[in-house]
C-alpha cells in the first residue's frame, strides 16, 4: 500500500492536479507501482479494443509506462491519450496545474506542445467545455473515460481514426 506523506500533502497534490501522484516509502519519492493482477492485460480503449501505449518519451500515464491505465489508486482518472496544445498547457496552469514547469524531484520533465500525455477525464473535460480541450488519441484513451466523457465528444476532438 501507498503511503503519501501526509493527509495534507495527499489533499494538495489532488486538489491540484498534478498529473502525477508522487508518493512516499521510507525516505524516496517514487512513482506507484501498478497494481498486480490480470487487469492490465485487459485494459481497453474508449472503441473497445486493447488499449495502445499513449507516449513513452516522455513516459507518460499516471504507472509511467507509457499507457493511460487506470487503476485503483489513480484518483485523478488519468485516462485520456492527448496531444497537448500551447493553449491546452496555459489553461491547465491556469487551474492550478502546471504541465510546463520541469518537476526532477517527481521525474517529471514538463510538457511541450505537441507531447503526448495521459490527461485526467475531468481536467480534459473541463478544457473542451470551454473550447481548449487538446486533440485526443483514441487508440490510447482508456475506456473509464466513458464514465465522464461521452464517446463523441472525444471524437469530435479525436486526432486518430474514429470507428
Amino acid at each position: 500500500m501507498l503511503t503519501l506523506i501526509s493527509s495534507l500533502a495527499q489533499a494538495h497534490l489532488r486538489a491540484d492536479g498534478f498529473d502525477f501522484t508522487p508518493c512516499y516509502e521510507g525516505a524516496e519519492w517514487r512513482i506507484p507501482a501498478p497494481p498486480q493482477g490480470a487487469f492490465m492485460s485487459r485494459d481497453r480503449n474508449v472503441l473497445g479494443e486493447p488499449l495502445t501505449p499513449c507516449c513513452h518519451a516522455p513516459k507518460t500515464g499516471f504507472y509511467r509506462d507509457g499507457f493511460c491505465r487506470v487503476g485503483p489508486d489513480d484518483v485523478g482518472i488519468h485516462s485520456v491519450c492527448a496531444m497537448v496544445t500551447e493553449e491546452f498547457l496555459a489553461f491547465s496552469k491556469a487551474q492550478g496545474n502546471d504541465l510546463v514547469t520541469p518537476r526532477p524531484e517527481y521525474g517529471f520533465p514538463g510538457l511541450t506542445p505537441g507531447d503526448r500525455w495521459c490527461l485526467c477525464a475531468h481536467r480534459w473535460n473541463e478544457a473542451a467545455q470551454v473550447g481548449l480541450a487538446p486533440p485526443a488519441i483514441l487508440s490510447g484513451t482508456n475506456e473509464r473515460t466513458l464514465e465522464i466523457i461521452p464517446l463523441i465528444k472525444l471524437q469530435q476532438h479525436a486526432l486518430d481514426a474514429v470507428h
